[in-house]
């Protein structure tokens, strides 16, 4: 997300293992991710189950989502990604899988953004190389 603030603004808390943000981190140094403090996020050591079940996904994911994976079946959390892989073996296991539009959508629900605000930002996104599902929030939302 362009805008890595709006994350904490969406969820009142949010957690994160390790790997992940051992690549929020490298992304900020290769410059496609925002600079911001992720302080906030609390971090998630994989136990030894969770860190052997992620193991198992490395065959089709990166680290990253593997690790979300792992804790959210282990823990019951939701994983948050757009990656299409990861979205699919979350839900072939019966896991709440969001992305940016749902935060998107969180967002526009709580009253952070409002619904051209948000269509902007996905804009924005999009013309920095974000590969959305969708051009427009608008086809998601048709009436408006």
């Amino acid at each position: 997300m362009k805008q890595p603030g709006l994350l904490q603004a969406a969820f009142d808390t949010l957690a994160v293992p390790e790997p992940v943000l051992g690549e929020l981190l490298e992304g900020e140094e290769l410059g496609v991710v925002p600079a911001v403090d992720w302080a906030w996020l609390h971090r998630v050591q994989l136990t030894p189950v969770e860190a052997s079940r992620a193991q198992g996904f490395l065959q089709k994911l990166e680290i990253g989502e593997s690790a979300c994976i792992a804790v959210a079946e282990a823990r019951g959390g939701f994983v948050l990604t757009d990656d299409l892989d990861a979205r699919r073996i979350a839900s072939t296991l019966g896991l709440v899988v969001t992305g940016t539009l749902g935060v998107l959508d969180q967002l526009i629900q709580i009253e952070i953004l409002s619904f051209d605000q948000a269509e902007e930002l996905l804009a924005e996104m999009i013309a920095c190389g974000y590969r959305s599902p969708v051009r427009s929030l608008r086809e998601i939302y048709p009436g408006l």
